[in-house]
């Protein structure tokens, strides 16, 4: 029955473009907002999301878009940049 099955989703991924199996990727690794705050500091994470929409991004012919994605994902592996502060927080403490 597993074998059955693994043919079904091969045959399934073989149907699609390449342009829908990146944005079926990007899809799976973007964050959701439930996970934003659990997520948002976490690197490989980041960086996995941004790469997944440079892939979207250069295979839709937008290089620029897609280096842009690229500098993000290398910003959070190479840890130069860092989540910003939440802005539903941020605001709170500024109110105090």
């Amino acid at each position: 029955m597993l074998e059955s099955t693994k043919t079904v989703k091969t045959a399934n991924i073989n149907d699609l473009s390449t342009l829908e199996l990146a944005q079926a990727l990007m899809e799976r690794l973007t964050i959701s907002p439930n996970d934003w705050h659990k997520l948002k500091s976490n690197r490989k994470a980041r960086a996995s999301e941004q790469t997944a929409a440079a892939l979207v991004f250069l295979l839709k012919q937008n290089p620029e878009e897609a280096l842009l994605r690229l500098q993000q994902a290398t910003g959070w592996l190479d840890r130069s940049i860092s989540a910003p502060p939440c802005p539903t927080h941020g605001s709170q403490a500024s109110d105090k």
